[in-house]
């Protein structure tokens, strides 16, 4: 006889357990496991090899139609997505409040919407606001002269009900639920938000999109760590999860994407926050070496690779010497401090500098965030050059990676970023030995011991 059963998911990575605890086994996250409806338990002598539906079963070399991508209207969403939207597939977007998510969503609703029109589909956008009234949703369209953009908009918070009326219509193109965390379903316990409701409302939904050949975009709300809130499986379940980053003081935004079953991953869209919506940045290079006038000490150009694009960022570094006593601070912006905590030891250790004295403070311009490990020179040149006091060659960039024992090593797509920054003007280029060939249009001096790279920035300088 069957008999329920009680089971605790934890919310931060999604593991089970039969008790509640106050900390979770497998992250060690704190009070993060939340109760689910209790399940039903069946016992040994119910079979589940018989009394199911055959399944059809297709070679993988079948001859078939493929699915063909749609322009979202936004080249740099396209970009981040692997060239644009697939019908049927399943987008999460998630990032911090107020960085602008809506608002790039409503811009794509509107364009597709358009498209649709404009060649007499019976297809259409659909917005769904789980968090807004629509007439707070219309302010937005009209601020963003999306007035007249014919999407069919409601607010609503029940999954049963968006389902039934999506199944009385045509099914759209776009489906934009915003957001995955306001939707509830009267079939699970739970209020909205909880673990077991946001997997029970993003299946249905997805569900629905792949029956139907619809592209279904999920807004998912954030932690005060950035990760995606509620259960891990999430971003297991949909085929696109995205990360719309960037400071809020700041004008300028990167979607990032970190999953793509359709395309590359760590490709990026930027765009501009303005008056009337976003703006794509066609160029960021250009974007992050804005106000480059005059050569300062402890400034360095690095060439990094975001999937296939280069983007020229400029790392700032500022060394402040202490009194006797004092403890010096360590502050990173965009960085990973661990990384610069061990390029400061590899640099006293293997090239006799001091900054045990010193507070080291290291920024990346722009609001701009760094993961390549090709950052390593251009990080250690800029510290070299606070240390000592001494402004870098204005037309130089660095790349490379720096190993613990001081040695510079060779990086992916060496030619690519030299190309990209000798179309912004740079005439020469500090990275590993074993560089591309030398075009003309760039001079490439190779570094291969960390030591070297002090002696040349000192006697350069």
């Amino acid at each position: 006889m069957a008999k329920p059963k009680r089971r605790y998911v934890c919310t931060a990575c999604g593991g089970v357990s039969t008790r509640w605890q106050g900390q979770c086994p497998d992250c060690g996250e704190w009070n993060t496991l939340a109760e689910e409806a209790p399940q039903t338990v069946f016992s040994s002598k119910h079979d589940l090899s018989s009394g199911g539906r055959p399944i059809l079963f297709t070679p993988l070399d079948q001859p078939g139609e493929m699915p063909v991508r749609r322009a979202s209207g936004l080249a740099e969403f396209d970009r981040a997505l692997g060239g644009g939207l697939v019908p049927g597939s399943a987008i999460l977007m998630g990032g911090d409040p107020g960085i602008g998510k809506s608002t790039l969503l409503l811009q794509v609703s509107a364009h597709m919407a358009r498209e649709g029109a404009a060649k007499g589909s019976p297809r259409q956008a659909v917005y769904v606001s789980g968090e807004e009234a629509s007439g707070q949703v219309r302010l937005r369209a009209a601020r963003l002269g999306l007035s007249d953009a014919p999407i069919q908009m409601a607010a609503a918070t029940s999954v049963r009900d968006i389902l039934t009326t999506l199944g009385m219509m045509e099914p759209p193109s776009i489906l934009v639920i915003d957001s995955i965390q306001t939707m509830h379903s009267d079939q699970i316990e739970g209020a909205p938000g909880t673990v077991s409701q946001v997997r029970g409302c993003a299946f249905e939904l997805i569900r629905y999109a792949k029956e139907n050949g619809v592209t279904l975009l999920l807004v998912g709300h954030v932690t005060k760590d950035g990760n995606i809130a509620g259960p891990r499986v999430l971003e297991h379940m949909v085929d696109v999860v995205m990360s719309f980053e960037g400071e809020r003081s700041h004008q300028y935004r990167i979607l990032r994407s970190l999953k793509n079953r359709f395309g590359p991953v760590d490709e990026i869209g930027v765009f501009a926050m303005e008056g009337d919506g976003l703006a794509e940045v066609g160029n960021p290079s250009l974007l992050f070496l804005s106000g480059r006038d005059e050569p300062l000490a402890g400034s360095a150009v690095f060439p990094a690779m975001e999937g296939t694009r280069p983007v020229l960022v400029e790392i700032q570094a500022l060394i402040v010497r202490l009194q006797s006593g004092a403890t010096p601070r360590r502050a990173v912006v965009g960085w990973d401090s661990g990384r610069m905590a061990m390029l400061l030891a590899v640099l006293e250790a293997r090239c006799g500098l001091n900054f045990s004295s010193a507070e080291v403070y290291l920024n990346v311009s722009g609001g701009y965030r760094l993961a390549d490990p090709a950052a390593d020179l251009a990080v250690a040149a800029a510290l070299i050059s606070a240390l000592s006091e001494r402004p870098l060659p204005r037309d130089a960039v660095w790349f490379g990676e720096v190993s613990l024992a001081g040695e510079v090593r060779p990086v992916a797509h060496s030619s690519i970023r030299q190309r990209e920054s000798a179309k912004l003007g740079f005439g020469r280029a500090v990275g590993p030995a074993g560089g591309p060939e030398p075009d003309g249009k760039i001079t490439y001096r190779a570094v291969t011991m960390l030591p070297n790279l002090v002696d040349r920035i000192i006697g350069e300088a």
